[in-house]
């Protein structure tokens, strides 16, 4: 049907109306639809709908400015830097008050950058920026001296660990009730012998023990390379701090040690499960032993067969073939950025 022979019935229909027809009637005597005839009769178009963002929105449950101000008060405070959220959000729920739910907690911790390390960090240092790059174990070793709390006040021991940041594995450590050159150099020249020998570079921090006599005295003796941190920079000796979080951070980790004993027993449990049982996540899951050793590989072959037989077993539940998560190539310290995708070990 032509738009002139629609104009023409739409008038006919406008003006059986006018006559005193009402709308259905007119529209049935004419053989119009009525929807047609609504439809043409519109004189301006319908308001647009208006659609308020879902941020911008109303929400119930939403916790207050004064909720939020308080739950960045608790983890702002000083007895809390070193704890994570999950940490401060319990031991707030242990004093008997509760803000919000833990999932508020992290939400607000992120939007004002908290959920890391929340210590007062430094800032700006003229010293050289050490740069070390392994691309397989026993090339770079990093070693640091941190304290256990003691049954009394002043009371600590000294726990000396030696890293190796290639596989995490820990090549030594050594447990003393006070930081000294000569005990160091004693930790390192065992590490040597124990791992089959020295490494290429010694990294650590600017510790009394670490630029003491003995220590350069064995590395020159052992042909190692000595490298520190700038002073005051912690992410310059990024292995072995995150090694002793990983220490703090252990549900068995106590406030304090009884004795020196009890502290020596919880070391030795630790650093076993830690380098034969703990599945590293810088390392693909794998065990610093088993990368520290090459047994890695055999154990990613392992995972890659059992990963084939579920892939085939059941397709459907993959959107991609699964495949075993390899070792990064190299581990570095204030090296080159590289990304853990296009850089991974192909024999991993």
């Amino acid at each position: 049907m032509g738009r002139e022979v629609l104009a023409a019935i739409h008038e006919l229909t406008e003006a059986l109306i006018r006559v005193g027809h009402p709308i259905v009637t007119a529209c049935r005597l004419s053989g119009y639809s009525r929807a047609s005839f609504y439809r043409r009769h519109r004189t301006s178009p319908p308001p647009p709908r208006t659609v308020v963002p879902q941020r911008d929105r109303y929400q119930p449950a939403a916790i207050s400015d004064e909720e939020r101000a308080c739950i960045l008060d608790v983890l702002a405070g000083d007895e809390n830097a070193e704890l994570s959220v999950a940490q401060v959000f319990y031991r707030h729920l242990d004093t008997g008050h509760y803000i919000a739910s833990l999932s508020t907690w992290y939400r607000v911790a992120r939007d004002h950058n908290m959920v890391g390390d929340r210590r007062r960090q430094a800032r700006g240092n003229p010293k050289k920026i050490p740069e070390l790059v392994a691309t397989a174990p026993g090339q770079v070793w990093s070693w640091d001296i941190t304290k256990f709390k003691g049954p009394q006040r002043g009371v600590y021991w000294h726990l000396y660990v030696i890293v190796d940041i290639y596989s995490r594995y820990v090549t030594g450590w050594a447990l003393h009730p006070y930081e000294d050159g000569k005990l160091a150099e004693k930790l390192i020249a065992q590490a040597a012998t124990d791992n089959g020998g020295a490494p290429d570079y010694l990294h650590s921090d600017n510790g009394s023990a670490m630029i003491s006599q003995p220590v350069s005295r064995l590395a020159g003796l052992l042909g190692v390379t000595l490298s520190y941190s700038r002073p005051k920079v912690s992410n310059d000796n990024p292995y072995s701090e995150a090694l002793f979080k990983t220490v703090k951070y252990d549900l068995a980790f106590p406030d304090f040690f009884e004795s020196f004993e009890d502290a020596h027993a919880y070391c030795a449990t630790f650093f076993a499960a830690y380098n034969h049982h703990h599945r590293h996540s810088g390392i693909g899951y794998h065990t610093p032993a088993n990368v520290h050793h090459g047994r890695h590989h055999e154990v990613t072959s392992a995972r890659q067969t059992v990963l084939d037989t579920a892939w085939a077993a059941h397709p459907e539940r993959f959107t991609t073939q699964p495949r075993a998560p390899r070792i990064p190539a190299l581990a570095h310290i204030n090296g080159k950025k590289i990304n853990n995708h296009n850089n991974l070990s192909q024999t991993g």
